[in-house]
């Protein structure tokens, strides 16, 4: 398949308005806000912002990731596609003359709240299965990525879904999304972000009528490499499960433990590999980058105020741990050895390009520190040996664990996590049961005339 590849670049070219009922609008307020470029860290425009009355441009995701995460939304959509003509309940026998059904019927209109790190494969993970059931969406994307969500919802459009069933409100958490949490005419909100904000989320859902909710959120992921692994594997996989999209990834492992065995050679190749990225950090229209800037001017300094806090504590800077020279938001990839559990860096989501790298003994002791974190997003193990990897996935409390494997999904398979990670799952079958009611129906059997 021949695809030509054109960013855009030009902000005339990008919608800026909110999108209600296939239309696009200013907001009631006539209020705007600005869309920031993290390459310079100006404004290129300014969009609508609503309250209760593409990719890279605006978040610096290197070109080539951004069109492979566009590629894996369309197969998103294709997949629940499929299943928009599949939901339906069963015929339940149960006890006397009875006949007994259940009917799976949408839960409504879904507020959507999803985040900047991956604006357009988020929107699909929600507006897909929302849409396969037979409900409405709102949409409110992050605030530092509205133009993706404001596109997608114009392609919306220009397919023919009817008007008022997909609708994009850009704006601030504070406002819109409150507004869109605590509305008692939405019947069910989703939101992909912080642990924090989820908290708030959850409690306005119950203060107001009682919303399904189902929450996708932070994330300090553990990635165990036993000494039976193969290390050079093993050693970029680790590297790219932490530093892919520029370390802004809810399920990076960012807690690499490595056998005390293979553990200064891991530590060497993979000092290595953040100096090799280094020299790939860059501009993300150029097609050769790997490694694009911080999103914005927030996230950059407290991703640096986190790598001072590791020097600090006493981990040992093996790579990195600056700021890139120059215009926009940069940082160097970064790799710190010797930390230990009790370290922030250690117990804190950093988002940012900084591997961690922490020694154990033994795989029971690997299982029981993965496990201390408030966190239960992603796991993973390198090892040769099929115990292990049965053990390590047995024990370890988390949504999805992968075996000498990091960052590979499918929009068949579910997603989310335990503890603090959050509620439900997304992807798969498992998650249309978040977009459904279940109605049961008991009918009396006529008897026959004797």
């Amino acid at each position: 398949m021949d695809i030509k590849l054109e960013p855009v670049r030009d902000p005339k070219d990008l919608h800026t308005q909110i999108f209600i009922n296939n239309e696009f609008v200013d907001s009631v307020s006539g209020r705007h806000f600005p869309t920031i470029n993290p390459v310079t860290g100006k404004t290129f425009c300014d969009v609508s912002e609503g309250d209760k009355s593409i990719v890279t441009l605006e978040m610096g995701k290197p070109f080539l990731q951004a069109f492979y995460e566009t590629m894996w939304s369309a197969a998103i959509l294709r997949y629940y596609a499929g299943f928009a003509d599949k939901v339906g309940g069963k015929t339940i026998p149960v006890d006397g003359d009875h006949f007994c059904y259940t009917r799976h019927e949408p839960v409504g209109v879904c507020g959507h709240i999803i985040p900047w790190n991956y604006p357009v494969s988020m929107f699909t993970w929600k507006v897909g299965p929302a849409l396969a059931c037979g409900c409405t969406a709102v949409v409110k994307p992050a605030e530092q990525t509205p133009l993706a969500a404001l596109h997608l919802a114009a392609l919306c459009k220009e397919v023919g879904f009817p008007p008022g069933v997909v609708n994009v409100v850009p704006g601030y958490g504070p406002t819109a999304g409150a507004a869109l949490t605590a509305h008692p005419d939405v019947d069910k909100v989703a939101f992909t972000g912080s642990t924090e904000v989820g908290k708030l989320i959850l409690q306005a859902s119950g203060a107001t009528n009682i919303k399904r909710t189902s929450l996708e959120l932070g994330g300090k992921s553990p990635n165990v490499i036993m000494d039976d692994a193969d290390l050079d594997m093993a050693v970029r996989f680790a590297h790219e499960a932490v530093m892919e999209n520029a370390g802004q990834c809810c399920m990076a492992g960012s807690r690499t433990f490595v056998h005390e065995k293979i553990y200064d050679q891991f530590v060497a190749k993979s000092r290595e590999l953040a100096k090799e990225r280094l020299s790939m950090t860059g501009d993300p229209f150029d097609l050769k980058t790997k490694q694009g800037p911080q999103v914005d001017e927030d996230q950059y300094k407290k991703i640096l105020e986190m790598i001072e806090s590791g020097k600090k504590d006493g981990a040992k800077l093996e790579s990195g741990g600056a700021a890139v020279g120059g215009d926009g938001y940069f940082i160097q990839p970064t790799v710190f050895s010797g930390v230990t559990d009790n370290m922030r860096i250690a117990k804190e989501e950093i988002f940012g390009p900084v591997q961690q790298i922490f020694k154990f003994k033994t795989l029971d002791e690997a299982i029981e520190r993965a496990n201390s974190s408030q966190y239960g997003l992603g796991a993973a193990i390198f090892t040769k040996s099929i115990e292990n990897a049965m053990m390590f996935t047995q024990g370890i409390r988390a949504g999805t664990v992968w075996v000498n494997l990091y960052l590979i999904l499918s929009p068949q398979a579910p997603f989310g996590g335990f503890k603090m990670s959050g509620l439900g799952r997304e992807l798969g079958e498992y998650s249309m049961s978040l977009y459904q009611e279940v109605k049961t129906v008991i009918m009396k059997i006529p008897q026959k005339n004797s």
